[in-house]
């Protein structure tokens, strides 16, 4: 970054900073939600990006001032949320990892989750995830990657519109009716292939069906010749907490649906047991 941006992001441009005697001014607590929101959205950016990234880059994915910008991320470099890169760029802090630490740790589905996602990859010699609900959006908690030659990966953080995958509608599917609809009313986008559902309410009508059935299928909606099938892992109130999926190459799904989603029925169903939520266990688990 050259000498003048970083001398910008130390004393942004006075006409960018709110003058808190004015009758204009937002309340401080409106002032200190929208900081929050906006460094959220810094934080989302870099990791959707995945690499240290500029100032100016930020603000243009976030689409706000760069000047506003700056100040966030002086204030997160400073509390080490943030930090800078010898060349300038802008990447997560340290204090970050220690965050998540601790959320992991308190996570015990997580720990029974990725036991029994590496058994299953194992078993079926394919890509296995585990899948949450993120601002309407599906990202992926875990991962383990099939031992064969073709494999079918995403990097473990990546978030994907819900309407896309198998994962995301039954992450939605024990919603209300209206409440399924708005979700997918704001959230659903076209996919690269152009295959994905986006009518809200075939959507809703889907995900219900889906989450009844325990097994959600999904074949070249999102990525050409990659199919996913998942499973619901429900609580005792019968809300979807996570997914388990596989994923694997179209071909081989339409080869292998039954078996593998009677596979990810029983996982979903272990794992349900193994955590004390109550659902009827498949005969096949004995």
């Amino acid at each position: 970054m050259s000498a003048k941006p970083r001398q910008t992001m130390q004393e942004p441009p006075p006409a960018e900073q709110p003058a808190p005697d004015t009758p204009a001014s937002p309340s401080p607590s409106r002032t200190r939600t929208s900081a929050i929101d906006r460094a959220v959205q810094i934080l989302d950016a870099l990791q959707d990006t995945n690499r240290p990234t500029t100032a100016y880059e930020i603000a243009r994915l976030v689409g706000a001032p760069l000047s506003t910008v700056y100040s966030i991320i002086n204030d997160l470099v400073e509390k080490n949320l943030l930090a800078r890169t010898p060349e300038g760029a802008i990447w997560l802090g340290s204090r970050l990892y220690g965050y998540g630490l601790t959320y992991a740790s308190s996570l015990d589905y997580l720990a029974v989750a990725h036991e029994e996602m590496n058994r299953l990859s194992a078993q079926v010699g394919e890509t296995v995830q585990v899948c949450g609900l993120e601002e309407g959006m599906m990202v992926v908690l875990q991962m383990a990657e099939g031992p064969g030659h073709f494999r079918v990966t995403s990097r473990v953080g990546s978030r994907v519109p819900l309407n896309w995958t198998a994962s995301g509608r039954l992450l939605v599917g024990h919603l209300p009716d209206a409440e399924r609809i708005a979700y997918f009313t704001r959230y659903a986008k076209p996919s690269p292939t152009a295959r994905a559902e986006t009518r809200p309410n075939v959507l809703a009508r889907m995900a219900r069906e889906a989450l009844d059935a325990h097994l959600s299928i999904q074949i070249g909606e999102s990525d050409a010749s990659v199919a996913c099938l998942a499973a619901p892992v429900l609580d005792q109130s019968g809300a979807c907490v996570f997914t388990i999926s596989i994923v694997m190459p179209e071909s081989k799904a339409l080869q292998s649906t039954e078996r593998f989603g009677d596979e990810l029925k029983v996982v979903a169903a272990r794992i349900e047991a193994r955590l004390g939520w109550q659902r009827r266990m498949p005969d096949s688990i004995g």
